[in-house]
């Protein structure tokens, strides 16, 4: 296994329920990451990366690196924040990695989170090793971002296989812009 240094990362966990996000603050320390900010819903997350954008100093970061949320908060739930994320123009960084977490870790809820623009899923309950394993990929394997007439965020291809069968995607390969691209 490669050496990381996390330290230099800043995340963000936003997390409802006061122990799964003490709990996830605790894990992320654990593996190295070298500042983590919490707060209780999406409501939350958006103000805080407002202000990192507008005031960097006021928010105590200069940058916030990845985002960890919970799916299921209220008033402003992690399907709620990611759209915004990915979607707002007032979004400080689309491209933000964000992970959802969730504990409906169904092929359902996964496909919804892909769908909209979560770089990773985590399933509760989770390991150490399964949330180190998240954050490696995306050390190890960032993805070109997508913009089509329906969706913006992470290629949710990973593999650059060969596909079996008639082409899935609406939009012809042609009119796809990949908008961000670091291979």
């Amino acid at each position: 296994m490669a050496n990381y240094n996390f330290g230099v990362f800043t995340v963000l966990v936003v997390e409802d329920n006061p122990y799964m996000r003490s709990m996830l603050r605790t894990l992320l320390y654990a593996i190295g990451m070298g500042n983590v900010l919490t707060v209780k819903d999406g409501g939350e997350a958006i103000e805080l990366l407002r202000k990192v954008k507008e005031n960097p100093a006021e928010a105590g970061v200069s940058s916030i690196d990845i985002v960890f949320s919970n799916w299921q908060m209220a008033p402003v739930d992690g399907a709620m924040l990611l759209k915004w994320i990915r979607r707002s123009k007032d979004s400080p960084d689309r491209f933000i990695p964000f992970i959802m977490v969730s504990g409906y870790g169904d092929s359902i809820k996964v496909g919804e989170a892909r769908d909209l623009g979560a770089t990773e899923f985590l399933a509760k309950p989770y390991s150490v090793d399964t949330l180190l394993k998240r954050v490696m990929v995306l050390v190890d394997r960032p993805r070109q971002f997508v913009l089509t007439s329906e969706y913006f965020g992470p290629d949710r291809r990973r593999q650059a296989v060969p596909r079996q069968g008639a082409e899935r995607r609406v939009m012809p390969q042609e009119e796809i812009e990949i908008i961000y691209d670091d291979r």
